[in-house]
């Protein structure tokens, strides 16, 4: 299953690295991919075995330092 979510702030590929590595934490995700736009919003398509909830990948994004939209 993939989810796709708009993520504002991140500039770099530190950025991404955060993001990346909150996301990947939660249970079932296989693949974490972001596509950077500096200073705009970030497109990233998270891949999981199952369904993931708004609130836990917004948590996450969050968690990393970032928000959506």
């Amino acid at each position: 299953m993939q989810t796709t979510v708009n993520v504002s702030g991140m500039t770099c590929q530190h950025c991404v690295r955060s993001v990346t590595e909150e996301l990947g934490e939660l249970d079932g995700v296989d693949n974490v991919d972001v596509e950077l736009v500096p200073g705009g919003v970030s497109h990233v398509v998270v891949t999981a075995s199952r369904e993931l909830s708004d609130e836990e990948v917004a948590e996450a994004v969050e968690d990393a330092g970032y928000s959506i939209g």
